[in-house]
This record gives C-alpha cells, structure tokens and sequence, in this order.
C-alpha cells in the first residue's frame, strides 16, 4: 500500500513538472560581446603602467603620504568596505537556505474543555490507572526537537547561494574601483594646488613689474610726457592683479580642504613642495594592449561579476516553477505531568512528513519575476558591454590628450619666452618715448595671462598622467 501511494506521489509530481514546464513564458536572452581591438596604437607590446604600484608611479614623498592617509582614512572607502561585510553575510544566509534547519522546543500549559463534549466526555471516562481519572482541568508539557529541509532538487538554493558569492566578489572588485578613483582624485587635487602655487608666484612677481612700471609713469608724468591717464591705468592694473592674489588663495584653500576631506581629516595646512609641478614627467605610458583591461580594471571586473550573478538569479526564478520538495520531522516527549514527561514508550511522540508543492494557478507572481529576472540580465549585458567601450575610450583620450600637451606646452613655453622679453623691450621704448603706454600694458597682460596658461597645461600634463594609470586600471592592486 505504501509503496502504491509513493508512485502516485511520483506521478502526480511528473504531471506538475510537465504542467509547468509547458507554461513557462517565453524570454529574450542576450550574450555578451567580449570583443575588444587589437591594439590602442599598433602596438602588440604587453607592457603595462596599470600593473606598476602607485607607490611606484607617485614618487612625490607629500603626495605618497596623503594617498596613504586616504587610503586608511576615506570615509567612503570605508563605506565600502563595510557593504563587502554586508555581501559575504549573504553568502551564509544563502548557505543557511538549503541546509536542513534544526531547533528544539519546549512547552507548558494548561486546558479546560467542557464536559458535555466528545473530548471531555472521553476523558471523564479514561482512567490513567485504577481509582486514577485524567486530570482536570489538564496541564501539557512537551519537549522535543525538530527539523525541516527543502530538497534542492533543482539547485534554486543553490544558485542563490553561487549569486550571492558572485556578488561578493563584485563588491570587492566596486572597493578596488573606489581605491583607484581615490587615488586619482587625491593626485588630481594636489597638482592643482600646486598650480595654484606657481599661478600665485606668479602674481606676485607680476606685481613687482606692474609696480615698477607705474613708478616710470609717474616719472614720465612729472617731465610731461604722459597725462593722468596714464597712470592711473597702471594704478588699476596694479589693483587689478593684487585682488587676483586674493581669488587664488581662495581656491587654495578650497583646494587643501578637498583633499583633507579625501583623507577623512579635518581642514589644515597640506605639506608639499611647488616645485614638484616642474618636476620631470612619470615615465614613458605603457598601454598595453586593450584586452588587459579586462583583467585590470575593476569596474569591468564589476560588471562582468553582476552579469554572472543576473544569469544565475535566470535561474533561481525559473525554478520556482517546478515542484518544490519539502521533508519535516521531529521526536520528543508528551505528558499531562512531569512525572510522565520522559516515560518511553507512553510519552514519545515522533512525526515524519514530506510535501510536494507546485504552482498550478494564479503564477503570475513567479512569472513576473522570471521575466525580471531576464530583463536585468539584459540589462547587465549592457552595463558590462558599455563599460567595456568606456574604458578603452578612456584610454584612447588619454594617450592622445599627453601627446598633445606635450606639443602645446613646448609652444607656450616659447611664448612665454618671447612675451617675457617683450616686457623689457616695451618698457625700454615707453621710456624713449618710442611706444604708447597701452602697448607696455597690453604686453604685462599677455606675458601673466601666458605664464598662467603654461602652468595650466603642465598641471593637465600631470593630471593626464594620472588619469592614464587610473583609465589602465592602476591603484589598486
């Protein structure tokens, strides 16, 4: 009999399994293109500067210790590191999941049922033993222990448990991203401080020239060679650069403040040396080739972790629409009094029982789901296709942004050269009275707006250089 009724349970679980597996929406699924070029600038070389240390590429010993301290510090590295904990605890609830789940109970009470009813009458009649009736009203004790377990026949637990992993470890691909954005971001910032340096070096000398030159003109106004006017043209530039100190040490101290935030610290003085903006440039870029990128850079890592998890998560609510089988089972001790609680056989109590469930009406919940499911597996797809294409665009204008600074700042530099010189020979000739006053003018206002914009392209020279080992994946590891 037993064994006919087994067969009947297998039977009706084939019909649910060949029911559902009929009534399972149709989905559109997508692979993703791993496809890269061959090359960034028709070289097969394999060497690469995103593999070198960035203790190894900062040589700055003050930008060294201020990536250090915000490595330790950063709040939202931190942040980070904490939402790693989060992940790797869904690993154990996902684990937790398909292992059977053991506990223990323990129970007291009491129950008064009338006495006109079957269950009173029955026990009015019962004796425990001669001259002995069953207790009224009837205390219950109970002790015991049980256990449930889903066999994960269709590995749903299972591949919940694998998406969890895989998430894990794009979390910590996600820390790897924020470590070399971190970095990149603190050497970004103290190369414009240093620019903001120079820049105010730069006004101050200016100041110095400015001011000699309104001296001449005051000169040349009491031998009456110029006007009024003239002087007070001078006096105004003066006043003019003299305020410019002013904005740029607002932006100086806008600027140690973003880095002091980067390094989770409170505002004060960051220690560094402005000539290391005139330092040599890092070593000659090595690229690599772009399929590295692959390995190198975490957000594509990241990416590729997240589609890995979508694919599984396809496959956790797809099964869902099969069967689903549960076993249950537990074994204690029952008594009315805790002089019969641990009595064998009279008050053992035991139960085994297994369940077979599968939907059959109303699935559009699980369909749902299912259909979500692939949509952000698609979605994944494309998240992991597009970073792909960012990353080696990144590349591409980076290696092309250093070869055209290099080109614009050789070029300003001799127009700074050229208009430097021009400053002595303009004033040379308005002493003479060979050159206007405006012309002496014009000219100290070409020569800082030039020395400006030479320090303005070194200090992208850096930041490119730094954005090339960020884009290579550098940093990190």
């Amino acid at each position: 009999m037993l064994k006919s009724n087994l067969y009947k349970l297998v039977g009706l679980g084939c019909i649910c399994l060949a029911y559902t597996a009929c009534k399972m929406p149709a989905v559109t699924t997508k692979t993703e293109n791993k496809s890269v070029p061959a090359s960034f600038n028709n070289s097969t070389d394999t060497v690469n500067t995103g593999t070198v240390k960035w203790k190894s590429y900062f040589t700055d010993p003050n930008l060294a210790a201020l990536i250090d301290t915000a490595l330790k510090n950063n709040q939202e590295l931190n942040i980070t590191l904490q939402e790693i904990a989060i992940t790797k605890n869904e690993i154990t609830a996902r684990k937790g999941e398909y292992l059977p789940f053991v506990g223990v109970r323990a129970g007291a009470g009491v129950e008064k049922v009338g006495r006109y009813t079957s269950q009173g009458a029955g026990d009015a009649t019962t004796e425990i033993k001669p001259g002995k009736e069953m207790p009224d009203p009837l205390p219950d004790f109970l002790i015991g222990a049980y256990a449930t377990w889903e066999a994960d026949i269709w590995h749903k637990l299972h591949n919940a448990k694998k998406a969890a992993v895989a998430r894990y470890l794009s979390s910590i691909e996600g820390r790897n991203f924020v470590i070399t954005s971190l970095i990149a971001e603190v050497a970004n910032s103290y190369y414009e401080l240093l620019a903001l340096d120079n820049q105010l070096k730069i006004v101050d000398s200016n100041i110095t020239i400015q001011s000699n030159a309104l001296d001449v003109v005051k000169q040349q106004k009491e031998a009456a060679r110029v006007t009024e006017l003239a002087v007070r043209k001078f006096e105004a530039e003066v006043f003019n650069t003299k305020s410019l100190q002013y904005s740029i040490q607002q932006q100086i101290t806008e600027t140690e403040n973003r880095i002091n935030f980067l390094l989770g610290r409170f505002p004060q003085p960051i220690t560094r040396d402005d000539n290391s903006l005139n330092a040599a440039l890092p070593v000659t870029i090595q690229t690599g080739i772009p399929s590295q990128l692959l390995s190198n850079r975490p957000d594509i890592k990241q990416a590729e972790l997240e589609l890995s998890a979508a694919k599984l998560d396809i496959q956790v609510a797809k099964a869902k629409f099969y069967p689903s089988v549960g076993i249950s089972a537990g074994i204690g001790w029952n008594a009315f009094s805790p002089t019969y609680l641990f009595r064998t056989p009279e008050s053992l109590l035991y139960s085994l029982a297994g369940e077979l469930v599968a939907p059959l009406v109303n699935r559009n919940a699980i369909k749902a789901e299912y259909i979500n499911a692939n949509a952000r597996q698609i979605q994944a797809v494309y998240n992991y296709e597009r970073t792909i294409v960012n990353a080696f665009a990144e590349v591409a204008n980076q290696v092309a942004k250093i070869g055209n600074l290099a080109k614009s700042y050789d070029l300003k530099t001799q127009q700074v050269a050229a208009l430097t010189q021009s400053i002595d020979i303009s004033n040379d000739l308005f002493r003479n009275a060979r050159a206007d006053y405006m012309e002496v003018l014009m000219t100290q206002r070409d020569a800082l707006e030039s020395k400006f914009e030479l320090v303005e392209t070194r200090m992208q020279q850096m930041k490119a250089m730094v954005n090339i080992y960020q884009a290579l994946g550098g940093g990190w590891n």
